[in-house]
């Protein structure tokens, strides 16, 4: 299997967040078909772990799904910014708490089939009040979860955000819990 090779990119819709570009693309059979595809900067998440084991997660309303989430603090990146740093920066504005040991987690891509965002995840620890005013747009309330209580939502299908659910597993996995 091969790499498609992109013959045309034909911008389609520019956002504040995502640009839509359709393209043409040729396989290796010589074959053409068009791909819709959404650019993202990308974005971060953050596992914020308080100095009596609970996850500090936050609640706000998200469009896409049409109701209110309970989910990892995040944020997508400014151009050029760097991932650590824009954590440090989101959880200040999310929660009020600025990171002494950030630890990179991983990396996934949110929907490779047609948007190129990759969250990157950090365990966020040592966390320390510090508060920056964040968007404008957004109503988050932050909710302290014990650890093992977040870990039975995510198990049990009460917290249903992807990144959240990757987030608090990959921590888990990373701190012996799982």
């Amino acid at each position: 299997m091969g790499e498609e090779q992109i013959l045309e990119s034909k911008p389609i819709y520019a956002g504040r967040v995502v640009n839509l570009h359709l393209e043409t693309i040729e396989l290796e059979d010589g074959s053409r078909h068009e791909r819709e595809v959404i650019y993202h900067p990308g974005a971060v998440a953050m596992v914020p772990l308080d100095e009596h084991g609970n996850i500090i997660l936050v609640e706000q309303w998200r469009s896409g799904s049409k109701q209110v989430m309970l989910e990892l603090p995040a944020g997508g990146l400014a151009p050029d910014e760097d991932r650590a740093e824009c954590a440090r920066r989101e959880l200040q504005e999310e929660i009020g708490f600025y990171p002494g040991a950030l630890t990179k987690l991983g990396d996934f891509y949110v929907a490779a089939s047609y948007t190129t965002e990759m969250i990157t995840i950090f365990l966020a620890e040592d966390l320390r009040p510090s508060r920056l005013d964040g968007d404008a747009d957004e109503r988050i309330t932050p909710v302290v979860v014990p650890f093992e209580e977040a870990l039975r939502r995510v198990m049990a299908n009460e917290i249903i955000d992807s990144k959240t659910l990757i987030g608090l597993t990959w921590a888990a996995r990373r701190l012996g819990r799982l």
